[in-house]
């Protein structure tokens, strides 16, 4: 089995870019560590929604917060995570997250078209409800790109 070699990631290293709502930068990106791991940040502008309800069929996932608040709902349950908090989303939990503090290629979720999004979702196994965005915007007073602003 090969092993990586050591390296350390800078703050400005990865590819980043702008997912409609919330960015994104990949300091260890899946291919990497051969599909078991991935290390992704996500900068989050004011009670910016960072997705609809989605799930993962293959992995889990952890937020761990830098700064501010994120809230996240996991099922019926919802949490709010400060500085130092990880928050624990395990696969096949329906879930979505938002900054709740102070608060790439395809332009994101509301503007990405309908097959990329559906090959995106099919390649990393994860399910996706964009017909939960209205509802989880009134609700947690949230915006979402393509959504009024109440």
């Amino acid at each position: 089995m090969k092993t990586a070699a050591v390296r350390v990631v800078g703050p400005k290293d990865g590819r980043a870019g702008f997912l409609g709502s919330i960015g994104v930068r990949f300091m260890i990106d899946g291919e990497e560590p051969g599909e078991r791991f991935a290390l992704v940040e996500h900068p989050m502008s004011a009670r910016a929604l960072a997705a609809p309800l989605h799930r993962h069929t293959r992995e889990d996932e952890y937020s761990f917060v830098l700064e501010g608040g994120v809230g996240a709902l996991l099922g019926d349950d919802v949490v709010i995570g400060g500085p130092g908090d990880l928050i624990f989303k395990p696969r096949n939990q329906w879930h979505t997250f938002w900054n709740a503090a102070e608060l790439v290629e395809l332009g994101g979720l509301t503007r990405a078209d309908p097959q990329a999004l559906s090959d995106l979702c099919a390649r990393y196994e994860v399910e996706v409800d964009p017909d939960s965005v209205p509802g989880l915007v009134e609700r947690f007073e949230v915006r979402f790109p393509g959504e009024p602003i109440r």
